[in-house]
């Protein structure tokens, strides 16, 4: 049973403007990490990043679909990922359209290979920290979120 369950947490609708934003800044983050190369995108690859340089993760996205919901590997995976970003102060968000996130990522650039896409972590590009307008939305609305006890919000993209 994950927090969300337990707490009987139900996905905010999409209809809400700040959901909206919230949706729309971060397609523009991920659009613009993915230009700066600071986007890092697979479970196996963000657990190695978050385990060798925690301090350099700015936020993470964890996204499934409808047939991974019984995948219990996955969740087990997310559980971890959560708790490591909570320990850590990474705001996490969740998208349930992984197609979605594929259109906006796109393949691999090494293979032209589909990628998982179930954990994206945006990384800083350097020392002095990140300012993306997009990126202080999010973490802002991550921070209303959780003044309402939803610890990892689900935000719908745009289409």
């Amino acid at each position: 049973m994950t927090l969300e369950e337990i707490h009987g947490q139900e996905t905010v609708p999409a209809d809400h403007d700040w959901m909206r934003g919230a949706g729309k800044a971060l397609h523009e983050l991920l659009v613009s990490a993915q230009r700066r190369g600071c986007l890092t995108a697979g479970v196996y690859e963000s657990a190695k990043l978050m385990n060798v340089d925690p301090d350099n993760v700015a936020f993470c996205v964890l996204a499934t679909d409808e047939e991974d919901e019984g995948d219990i590997a996955l969740q087990i995976h997310f559980t971890l990922i959560q708790a490591f970003c909570c320990e850590n102060a990474i705001d996490t968000v969740r998208v349930n359209d992984v197609g979605k996130l594929a259109a906006i990522v796109g393949p691999s650039e090494e293979s032209g290979e589909p990628r998982d896409l179930h954990c994206i972590l945006i990384t800083n590009p350097n020392e002095d920290g990140w300012k993306d307008p997009a990126l202080e939305e999010l973490n802002s609305f991550c921070e209303e979120r959780r003044n309402v006890s939803d610890w990892v919000p689900t935000i719908t993209l745009p289409e």
